[in-house]
């Protein structure tokens, strides 16, 4: 049983985007269907599906790719928050990925958003990870 559904959903995309996949496929939560659906929103994803297979409920990612097949457009992922060290942050100190190149995901009050939509709020949160 894995215990950390959003490291295991971060590597298996780090990985996919290594060996050049264009879909890959992880358990479906609640917290992992959130972050999916950002990434979309964000422009980081194609698309994505939710699928019932056998009883058990798996995400579909489509990976996108600059115009080179070869180069990702994810760069890199970074888990911040893990379950035995919690990262919380409050509205002045989100971090700025890349200088705004990347985005920072948090879990808020308000739900799962970015760092650039926790500022407007002005809420602070569990600050997830890091995606550029």
């Amino acid at each position: 049983m894995k215990t950390d559904t959003i490291s295991d959903m971060l590597t298996r995309i780090r990985n996919g985007n290594l060996v050049g996949h264009k879909v890959v496929k992880i358990d479906s939560t609640r917290m992992t269907y959130h972050i999916t659906r950002l990434l979309r929103t964000e422009g980081f994803i194609s698309q994505y599906e939710t699928v019932v297979k056998e009883g058990r409920r798996y995400i579909f990612i489509y990976l996108k790719y600059s115009i080179n097949p070869t180069r990702p457009l994810i760069r890199g992922l970074k888990r911040v928050s893990k379950p035995g060290l919690r990262v919380y942050v409050s509205n002045n100190q989100i971090p700025i990925v890349l200088g705004g190149q990347g985005i920072a995901i948090l879990s808020t009050s308000q739900g799962i958003i970015t760092n650039i939509q926790a500022k407007e709020l002005g809420i602070g949160g569990e600050l997830l990870c890091y995606v550029w």
